[in-house]
Order: structure tokens, then sequence, then C-alpha cells
């Protein structure tokens, strides 16, 4: 059985410019415009970490973008 079949795998959560989170092997250089977001274990503790910490999909540009349509509109 390989490490991944036993679970054994780690991994961290890592996080772009957007604020759309992944996960990432524990070890291998993290890809240019991601960062890791400090948290790190197993497979299911980063996917439980992203899941409780990305509330909100939309990229960061998006949302910036319907909060100043808001402000407009709202004088």
């Amino acid at each position: 059985m390989s490490e991944n079949e036993a679970g054994t795998d780690r991994y961290v959560v890592v996080v772009n410019d957007e604020e759309q989170y992944s996960i990432w092997p524990e070890g291998k250089d993290v890809p240019a415009g991601w960062r890791t977001d400090g948290a790190a274990g197993s497979k299911e503790d980063c996917l439980r970490h992203v899941e409780e910490v990305w509330i909100d999909m939309r990229p960061l540009s998006l949302r910036r973008k319907m909060a100043d349509r808001q402000a407009t509109a709202n004088g």
C-alpha cells in the first residue's frame, strides 16, 4: 500500500491573491501566485480547514467590484 492509500501524505493549505483556496503536497514548492496560509496536515484536515475559511467563493476582485457598485448605488 502506498503512503497515499494509507492516508499518511501531508498537505498545506494555499491561497492566491484572489483569496481562492486549495491544498498542496507538503514539501513541494508552492506554485507561483500562491502562498501558504499556515494550515497543514492530512488531506482531510486541510480540506476541512478550507471549508471553514473559504466562506465566499467569489474571487476578491469580483467582491470588491460588487461592493463598489453597491456603494455607488447607495449614493
